[in-house]
């Protein structure tokens, strides 16, 4: 393995409407506290269990929030970007930018004691099946004998 890290990143319009626990989720980030280093953007941190994003379900830890009902969330205070999560109203209306780690490096290759990938039924039951229509042959030609 080369040691980089690839990720695919895809953008989200996640629509929520905030329950009796707010929106659901926390947050961390802001020019004051950045999250990711070089990144002054908004992240979520946690989604809370029951609350409105995790019955959504789209919304997950780690992902960065571009936008709230449009407005957007560069260089902001992490205070100003609370501020503006409690004042959205009750539909809100979020952009967000979702990272997921991919696979990196020749997909052919398996370290020893890795699966191949293969499902063990996919060999077996062609093997059975074989198995099976030969003892039926030998059966069928002993019979003629």
């Amino acid at each position: 393995m080369n040691g980089r890290v690839d990720y695919l990143v895809t953008e989200e319009e996640i629509n929520l409407f905030r329950g009796p626990s707010g929106l659901g989720f926390n947050i961390v980030g802001g020019t004051d506290q950045q999250y990711v280093s070089n990144d002054t953007g908004i992240y979520v941190s946690r989604i809370k269990e029951d609350g409105a994003a995790a019955q959504d379900g789209r919304l997950q830890e780690g992902d960065k929030i571009l936008s709230v009902n449009g407005q957007d969330l560069k260089n902001l205070l992490h205070q100003d970007a609370v501020d503006l999560f409690r004042n959205a109203g009750y539909a809100v209306s979020l952009k967000v930018q979702h990272r997921v780690q991919v696979q990196n490096g020749p997909l052919g290759h398996r370290g020893e004691g890795e699966p191949s990938g293969i499902p063990v039924a996919m060999v077996l039951v062609p093997l059975f099946v074989v198995a099976m229509a030969a003892a039926w042959a030998i059966m069928r030609y002993r019979q003629r004998l």
